[in-house]
């Protein structure tokens, strides 16, 4: 079975849940609970997530959003109290993606199949007034929104690249995980 290693910060009720039961799904009451008055944003960012992730992964029913992880410890964000913690993942049990791509789902924006794509459809949308917040955040641009959660299919393309060693199609490589395991971790 090949394995990769990833890190990841977890909360130590989240340790304490696999401690005891051996593996943990993530829910979106804590989605809701982490971010507060910003959760409806990253519930929309999630669950577009999810729609596209279940396409390449089959998702466990226990399991509402993923875990995230990262190859390069450097890459994991300790600032919310979490617990490093290192992993040893089946490939199999893995989702690849860019995490710039993913900050442009979080950001609500565009994701072209590149850059100058990319900044086509900012020039579109700013000759109408509009940015992706306003599309997204509002029920006035249904065709606009569309586009850009379309767009968002896009999250995964690399993951083959990434998968098969090759990190140099991304600027930075986040992992999805559905669940986390107590054999896992090490």
């Amino acid at each position: 079975m090949c394995e990769i290693e990833l890190y990841s910060s977890q909360t130590e009720q989240v340790l304490s849940i696999l401690e005891r039961d051996g593996v943990c799904y993530s829910r979106a009451e804590y989605v809701r609970k982490k971010y507060g008055e910003s959760a409806e944003i990253f519930l929309l960012a999630y669950s577009s997530f999810v729609r596209e992730a279940e396409k390449l992964l089959q998702k466990p029913e226990k399991a509402e959003y993923p875990y995230w992880a990262f190859p390069d410890p450097r890459s994991v964000d300790l600032s919310g109290g979490g617990v490093l913690s290192r992993l040893l993942v089946p490939v199999s049990e893995v989702l690849f993606f860019d995490a710039w791509d993913w900050y442009k789902v979080l950001r609500l924006s565009y994701i072209g199949e590149n850059e100058e794509e990319e900044k086509e459809f900012a020039r579109e949308l700013s000759l109408r007034g509009l940015d992706s917040n306003k599309v997204m955040l509002s029920s006035f641009y249904p065709e606009w929104k569309e586009r850009i959660l379309k767009s968002w299919s896009r999250l995964f393309r690399f993951d083959q690249l990434i998968r098969s060693g090759d990190y140099s199609c991304v600027h930075s490589v986040q992992a999805a995980l559905w669940m986390l395991k107590k054999e896992w971790l090490r």
